[in-house]
């Protein structure tokens, strides 16, 4: 994903949430301050390979066998405990540092890469647990223009984010489990942040021409991200 290509979403995101695009470059720059370049070609397996992309909704214990079967797993925050916990190895982890934030730390020494995102909403974050983490296992990320260290695969959420950096890894086909875009338990914000991940998710599968299961029955209600809804 290059940033040119993502930029437009981006500004569709903070247009219709009313977030402040400069406190995400703050907190970008601070990340990069903390970090070092990660280089990509040390994921290895992903190339060509069947991914699961594990959200970390309700029923993400009930579908722990998807991510069994698949070459490699991508897990959303708190998701990648429930895996662990289930017996699965989960290759890379993608958060913004909003939950489990110890525990994560604590996988990056034991070897597992992980995603660490930094936005407007969580410098503070970034501030406390990024210096707690490996800084051999950690991808600093932004949804904000790269720079430094710091990349942009693109993607909103931990779970959409989950499956662009897994598309950008070269996973011939993505599978999803763990993901429940219409959670009754959640606040508007989070249901707001849903749909977006929803959306988003069709751009992808549109990018890849490729069709995700999880969509099926719902792509005549979607509009593409940059669309007016």
């Amino acid at each position: 994903m290059e940033f040119h290509d993502w930029e437009p979403v981006y500004e569709h995101i903070l247009a219709d949430f009313g977030f402040d695009r400069t406190a995400d470059e703050r907190a970008r720059d601070l990340l990069a301050d903390l970090t070092e370049p990660f280089d990509l070609d040390r994921l290895s397996g992903f190339e060509g390979a069947t991914v699961a992309v594990a959200g970390a909704g309700p029923n993400l214990a009930e579908e722990t066998g998807i991510a069994a079967e698949a070459d490699r797993v991508v897990a959303a925050s708190t998701a990648a405990e429930v895996l662990t916990d289930a017996g699965v190895t989960v290759d890379l982890v993608v958060t913004d540092l909003d939950k489990n934030p110890n525990s994560l730390a604590a996988m990056s020494h034991d070897g597992t890469p992980v995603a660490a995102h930094a936005h407007g909403d969580n410098i503070s974050a970034v501030e406390e647990w990024i210096p707690q983490f490996s800084s051999e296992a950690l991808i600093p990320t932004t949804q904000a223009e790269p720079s430094g260290p710091v990349q942009n695969f693109g993607g909103f959420t931990d779970g959409d984010r989950a499956a662009f950096l897994a598309d950008a890894l070269g996973a011939a086909e993505l599978r999803f489990l763990g993901w429940a875009f219409d959670d009754p338990t959640v606040g508007e914000t989070k249901a707001k942040k849903l749909t977006w991940a929803e959306r988003l998710l069709y751009w992808l599968e549109t990018r890849r021409d490729e069709r995700f299961e999880l969509l099926d029955g719902r792509r005549a209600e979607l509009t593409l991200p940059t669309e007016s809804r």
